[in-house]
């Protein structure tokens, strides 16, 4: 079995596509994900694989660019979807790719490091992206803040009724009762560098995917996803405030656990 059963249901009930389009916070962290990729990709017409790929989403971004990407998730019906989007896409597991070695220039790996739940499938995963890169490539990967839960719940005003699916992820860095996300691991920063380490990859560095910023987006979402906010919190624009929010924070090292998200990229040696 490649991938849990909760957490193909989970995906059954969500569109992914849709999340990243359709709500403040989904295109926040849609555009902060191009800016950092921007960052790290080599020119087109560059290979990149993008393994937990879903639907496509990033691998449309990276075609249109002019990339030449391949795609591999778990779930059938991800695939079926990134391929009727013309994206070259295969069902398999993170922990063993089929590709050759260094068959890439850059990999991405935006789903399995945090719905990998088991150190050891994390490390194959990390193994494996690594095996596939080419000397000089980079290998980015997404993890989760693991106190994301705690300010996402306080903003959202659920707290109360959370705390204690948000206590046990604090305290294990994983929770079977969370429905908001089903099979998933929440990192530190210290836990993510280590787990980066020791692969073959160099000059590991983090960033905060969504930054500070992204706490605007969750709040907008929770409280006004089904009607319009108030005119003082939409002039100016609230996604162009929380994106220059995060880009002064990138300036910050110590603003990297204001992150919910974490960007980590390491380079093949």
């Amino acid at each position: 079995m490649l991938i849990d059963t909760a957490l193909e249901a989970h995906y059954a009930e969500r569109d992914e596509n849709v999340r990243l389009t359709s709500t403040v916070k989904g295109q926040f962290e849609l555009a902060r994900m191009q800016h950092l990729l921007g960052q790290y990709l080599p020119d087109p017409p560059a290979v990149v694989g993008d393994i937990g790929g879903g639907p496509g989403t990033h691998a449309r971004w990276l075609r249109d660019r002019g990339y030449s990407v391949e795609l591999l998730d778990p779930i059938p019906h991800h695939v079926a979807q990134a391929r009727a989007a013309g994206i070259d896409a295969c069902v398999g597991d993170a922990r063993k790719l089929p590709w050759e070695d260094e068959y890439f220039d850059a990999v991405l790996m935006a789903g399995p490091l945090y719905h990998l739940t088991c150190l050891e499938d994390r490390l194959t995963a990390l193994q494996e992206a690594t095996r596939v890169t080419r000397p000089g490539g980079f290998v980015a990967v997404v993890a989760l803040n693991r106190t994301a839960n705690l300010i996402g719940a306080l903003l959202a005003n659920e707290l109360q009724q959370r705390q204690p699916v948000v206590q046990e992820i604090l305290d294990t860095g994983f929770s079977p009762a969370n429905d908001r996300m089903a099979e998933t691991t929440y990192h530190t920063v210290s836990q993510l560098r280590q787990e980066m380490s020791g692969h073959g990859l160099r000059s590991i560095t983090v960033h905060g995917l969504t930054g500070p910023g992204g706490w605007l987006t969750v709040a907008l979402d929770a409280h006004f996803h089904h009607q319009q906010p108030p005119a003082t919190l939409t002039d100016p624009d609230p996604l162009q405030t929380a994106l220059t929010c995060s880009r002064i924070a990138d300036r910050f090292p110590e603003l990297l656990p204001a992150s919910s998200q974490f960007f980590a990229v390491g380079q093949r040696a």
